[in-house]
């Protein structure tokens, strides 16, 4: 990845433009700093989507946090990913949609997404990112660890289960977000959609502080026939991102994660 995507550059053109025009980038920057804090010391107003509470913190989110996990999450299918992508996505926790339109992008299949969420926010603007990105999707309020059944996420013809070979599903840092029953809820669905023949990819941070939980799912999937990484990358991302980074004092191209994949 030695260039910014043109598909990204509009992207971010589109967010800055629309986020930035009642906001100066020093105020966002402020949010950003605020957004990180949340993120590694005041984990709990996650559950609640206290990521969004601020237009500030809104804009931070889409301007920063969004294209590193585009980028992060493309360069991940590079690596794993066949060049065939499913032609129907699930993007579980989707935020501004940016992991379910990067796997959608890969390949050059055109794969169709369907964004999951319960902030009508991360709703309204995963339908931007889709517009700007050229993808085709929708999306549903829905919470991924709601009382609703497993294959209510997935395409289906009114018969379930059934096999869904060509059905993808990802959560990007989506499950840490989560308390620990929900998590337990959440994990043994996305075994069943493996099962039924889908590609199930989670995305994370790569802090053990943040995701004590992770050998256990670890384990699930790699016992599922699966498979867990750590990445250290460094990426190229659009000049108001790395502008909003730096002026908020974090490391800008340099993305960690952990995946699975099954």
């Amino acid at each position: 990845m030695s260039a910014v995507p043109p598909t990204l550059d509009a992207w971010v053109a589109d967010v800055e433009r629309r986020h930035l025009a009642d906001m100066t980038l020093p105020e966002v920057a402020r949010a950003l700093r605020a957004l990180s804090s949340t993120y590694v010391e005041r984990r709990a107003r996650l559950s609640g989507r206290g990521a969004f509470d601020t237009a500030g913190k809104r804009a931070a989110y889409a301007l920063y946090y969004a294209p590193r996990r585009f980028q992060l999450v493309t360069a991940v299918a590079e690596a794993l990913l066949p060049d065939d992508p499913p032609r129907a996505l699930v993007d579980a926790g989707c935020g501004t949609g940016a992991a379910g339109a990067a796997w959608a992008l890969h390949g050059g299949r055109g794969a169709s997404v369907v964004g999951l969420d319960t902030h009508p926010w991360a709703l309204d603007e995963t339908r931007a990112t889709y517009r700007a990105l050229g993808v085709r999707g929708d999306v549903r309020r829905l919470s991924i660890a709601g009382p609703h059944d497993t294959f209510d996420w997935l395409p289906s013809d009114g018969r379930r289960p059934r096999a869904l070979p060509d059905c993808g599903v990802v959560l990007s840092y989506a499950a840490n977000e989560l308390d620990e029953p929900a998590r337990a809820r959440l994990l043994p669905r996305l075994l069943a959609a493996r099962a039924t023949g889908a590609c199930v990819l989670v995305v994370e941070p790569l802090s053990r502080r943040t995701s004590p939980w992770w050998p256990r799912w670890a384990r699930a999937f790699t016992e599922a026939g699966g498979r867990a990484d750590e990445w250290r990358l460094t990426v190229p991302l659009p000049a108001v991102t790395v502008a909003l980074g730096r002026a908020a004092g974090l490391d800008v191209t340099a993305v960690t994660a952990r995946t699975l994949l099954a």
